[in-house]
């Protein structure tokens, strides 16, 4: 993805040798639990006993350097902004007053956040495992590639455990000697990922600001809300392994739909989780609620789930997020920023403004503002250069050039205000091989860098904890428009730093 050429990476390898180095990629990536739980079109898995290694890249992927630094350097500056955001009951309100009009799940979630804000809420800090993403744009040859922002996410930021156990292959491949010799690839150039670490001691500190209802902290932990049959389990695990091992933390799993019949609250709103394993007398108290579901529609599918969410909201664990904080990742709210005056108003000084808005993208409204009517004209008279996002999370929901002015006279008009309308970003060309299922796809790929970010605060907005947490590399085949690893899109891959 740099101004090499194309065709000098990655290395050409001999039949003989790409099945040596997919052996040793295999062989790594289930000996150190770089896996995923396999789809039922590959593998039945009744018991869930089967594991594969995760979709990944058999070479880390070229990215300028200034570029990946640039991303990291300012996701502080993005922490702090979408802090503000969320605490900003007015602004916030107002943007999703309007936008609870044409979708359904933004509303109710809304609608949830208000019942619960009404009753006064319990909390006294939140979390965010943010992460933000990016696609290198080089319009023409000649222009240095710099990065724009995709979409910021605040709920079920995945993949940061995977993305660290990849950078660690990488590096085992090449010192090794398995790969071809190249001059691109070296231990300096393929940079070890803190991810892991990092999201771990993000949920770590959360842990630890929380004052125990009861007295003494035994016997408070961390719990997961995960979805039934998670393919992507072991991500999570690390999560839980490294505050288990390195922080001494201890971790429970539930899903939205056992939340009732596992919790409960106490006077003092205190969240008690009873594990499948223990009686009623074991309960634990959890002081943080780690999301890894919850995002989207599909996870609220009976009034039990909604009820779940609403008993988790009350209580006075640390939330991550929040639903006011998941709101603030929409799309629109994106948007929004982008507007004159918008940023300004939730950044911390100039220069963080100036270093924000230079990853800018180009977003549009597509309400019935004179911004959102100009946006509309546009969707019609040149769909070629936008992207058509709706208010979700996870892959497969964008809609493309071309197929934007069917889609949008089949939704109809007045469902219009529910999306945004983006600029097309225009990656330069790369070459990759990507690693499914045990077979090597080689071809023209694109990547997304996303820079994960954790920051503790009080309710109110005064920040505890704000740093960078390490990235996420997920490439693509160039002809395929998501970019989705669990959604069956792309791969986890790295970086080689150029």
């Amino acid at each position: 993805m740099s101004t090499t050429t194309p065709a000098s990476y990655p290395p050409e390898t001999t039949p003989a040798h790409l099945a040596h180095l997919l052996t040793e990629l295999k062989d790594y990536a289930l000996a150190h639990g770089l896996a995923v739980r396999p789809p039922p079109a590959f593998a039945a898995n009744p018991n869930e006993a089967l594991a594969t290694h995760a979709p990944v890249s058999l070479f880390p992927s070229l990215f300028p350097r200034h570029a990946w630094t640039a991303a990291r350097e300012v996701q502080a500056s993005y922490n702090q902004v979408y802090v503000n955001i969320a605490e900003d009951e007015a602004w916030l309100g107002g943007v999703m007053e309007k936008l609870a009009d044409v979708d359904d799940f933004i509303s109710s979630l809304y609608k949830l956040h208000l019942k619960v804000a009404a009753s006064g809420f319990a909390h006294e800090f939140s979390l965010g495992l943010f992460r933000s993403d990016y696609m290198l744009h080089q319009p023409t040859p000649a222009t240095p590639a710099v990065v724009h922002q995709v979409e910021f996410n605040t709920i079920a930021s995945s993949f940061g455990a995977l993305a660290s156990r990849v950078s660690e292959l990488h590096r085992h491949l090449f010192a090794s000697g398995a790969y071809p010799a190249t001059p691109e690839l070296s231990l300096d150039s393929i940079p070890l990922n803190p991810a892991a670490a990092g999201l771990a001691a993000g949920l770590a500190a959360a842990h630890e600001a929380y004052t125990p209802a009861s007295a003494g902290s035994e016997g408070t932990a961390v719990l997961f809300i995960v979805q039934p049959g998670e393919r992507n389990a072991f991500d999570q695990r690390w999560l839980e392994y490294a505050l288990l091992d390195t922080h001494g933390i201890r971790t429970h799993r539930t899903s939205l739909f056992e939340v009732l019949a596992r919790c409960t609250l106490t006077e003092k709103r205190a969240l008690l989780y009873t594990p499948p394993h223990a009686a009623a007398a074991a309960a634990v108290e959890i002081s943080t609620i780690y999301f890894r579901a919850g995002y989207g529609p599909e996870d609220y599918t009976s009034a039990t789930s909604w009820d779940a969410r609403e008993l988790l909201e009350r209580s006075r664990a640390t939330k991550c997020p929040t639903i006011a904080t998941q709101l603030a990742g929409s799309k629109k709210v994106q948007q929004a920023l982008c507007e004159p005056g918008t940023l300004e108003r939730f950044s911390a000084s100039a220069a963080a403004t100036a270093a924000i808005r230079d990853t800018f993208a180009a977003i549009l409204p597509l309400d019935t503002s004179p911004l959102g009517m100009r946006a509309r004209e546009l969707a019609f008279a040149h769909p070629e250069r936008y992207v058509l996002k709706p208010q979700r999370e996870g892959g497969g929901n964008n809609v493309y050039r071309g197929k934007i002015p069917a889609f949008l006279r089949d939704v109809g008009e007045a469902q219009w205000g529910a999306y945004v309308l983006m600029e097309m970003i225009e990656p330069p060309p790369a070459r990759g091989v990507i690693v499914r299922n045990g077979e090597a796809v080689e071809g023209g790929v694109v990547g997304e860098l996303g820079v994960y970010g954790t920051v503790l605060w009080r309710r109110g907005g005064e920040v505890v904890v704000n740093s960078e947490a390490g990235w996420l590399l997920r490439t693509k085949g160039v002809e395929s428009e998501e970019g989705g690893v669990a959604a069956g899109f792309g791969c986890v891959d790295g970086v080689c730093l150029v």
